[in-house]
């Protein structure tokens, strides 16, 4: 017997939109039994994962703070998984993102006459970065074959030694008892808080402002409609006159540019200086985002916001009900195991076969 998986000739457009929800809903009753494993009540679960930290304006603000960075950085990567291209290093080019604009900081750090130009020189520091790093692994591609995927993953570990290397080395702070850090920025290289007394800084409409660039781009221009032709028919965008190399190219340097923005809006916001480790793996879990959201840049950004209301609340779980926040990481991954399974059952039908053997493949 074998099961084949048929391509459903006409699809509700009402299941394309309830299956995440459904999928969602799947996730928390799987979830639930599994907090009930650990002698937790499901409810009290559920109200400390997914109500505590929409019910305080702190944790509200933590939300957006998690969210911003990763709706960004997956914003970017859906332009190359669009195009069945596959950056998996955007944690490397946040880091590099950021040690690109804080280099630009600490270069700066005590000049009076640097108060109007070092944030725009910082954000276009980091975001250059992150895009020629990028560019490694494209061009490793167009010119040589290389694997992307292995190329831009392997650069993550280079961009996280090089970080530690700097903060260790030539950017650590003389007078900061040798710690592994660098200086703390001046005022002017901070990130502005949206409100007086409050964490929430100008990262968060950044990346509003990034989801509906790429939300128009993809939708309305001829580069949206060149994305999206060779990701569904790679051999019919090439008959088209579509450029893979330039297509690959320029994909990468979205993402790369995205992830590199990203990275310096984290530590010219919360963090205000360079130390070892500036990213707690956002570059990864936007892979995850960016899937969530069907590589929608609406979809993702509501994504960002349901994986940044489950690690708030997967914290305060933690420390309220003892629970282990691997739990919270299985979840996340539990929920997009469901939804990628949600959209293959609404694009195709199984047919059990009897009498064979092996699966399938996809038409």
């Amino acid at each position: 017997m074998r099961l084949d998986l048929l391509p459903r000739a006409r699809r509700s457009p009402w299941l394309d939109l309830l299956s995440p929800a459904l999928a969602f809903a799947a996730a928390v009753l799987i979830g639930g039994l599994a907090v009930a494993a650990f002698g937790v009540p499901p409810g009290q679960a559920f109200l400390a994962y997914f109500v505590a930290p929409l019910s305080e304006a702190w944790s509200l603000q933590e939300v957006a703070l998690k969210a911003a960075p990763l709706a960004l950085i997956a914003t970017g990567l859906a332009f190359c998984y669009r195009a069945n291209l596959w950056n998996i290093g955007a944690e490397g080019q946040v880091v590099i993102g950021g040690l690109a604009g804080g280099w630009v900081a600490i270069a700066a750090h005590g000049s009076e006459g640097a108060t109007v130009w070092i944030l725009p020189a910082m954000l276009l520091a980091g975001t250059t970065a992150g895009l020629a790093y990028a560019m490694i692994p494209a061009l490793l591609r167009v010119k040589l074959g290389v694997s992307e995927i292995l190329t831009s993953l392997m650069l993550v570990y280079v961009a996280q030694l090089l970080l530690d290397y700097m903060v260790r080395g030539p950017l650590r702070d003389p007078q900061g008892y040798n710690f592994p850090q660098s200086v703390g920025f001046d005022e002017a290289a901070r990130l502005p808080a949206l409100m007086t007394g409050e964490s929430l800084h100008a990262g968060a409409p950044i990346a509003l402002l990034a989801v509906l660039l790429a939300t128009l781009v993809l939708a309305r221009t001829l580069f949206g409609f060149e994305v999206r032709a060779v990701g569904a028919s790679p051999r019919a965008a090439r008959f088209a006159g579509f450029s893979d190399a330039r297509l690959t190219l320029a994909v990468f340097a979205i993402s790369g540019g995205a992830a590199g923005l990203a990275g310096i809006c984290e530590v010219a916001g919360r963090i205000g200086q360079l130390q070892p480790e500036i990213s707690p793996g956002y570059g990864f879990t936007a892979i995850i985002v960016a899937f969530l959201g069907r590589l929608s840049p609406p979809g993702i950004l509501l994504a960002a916001l349901v994986i940044a209301v489950t690690t708030i609340g997967g914290e305060g779980a933690q420390i309220d009900l003892k629970l282990p926040l691997d739990l919270t990481r299985a979840f996340q991954g539990l929920l997009l195991c469901l939804v990628l399974g949600a959209d293959v059952l609404t694009r195709y039908h199984i047919r059990i076969v009897p009498g064979g053997a092996g699966g399938g493949a996809l038409p």
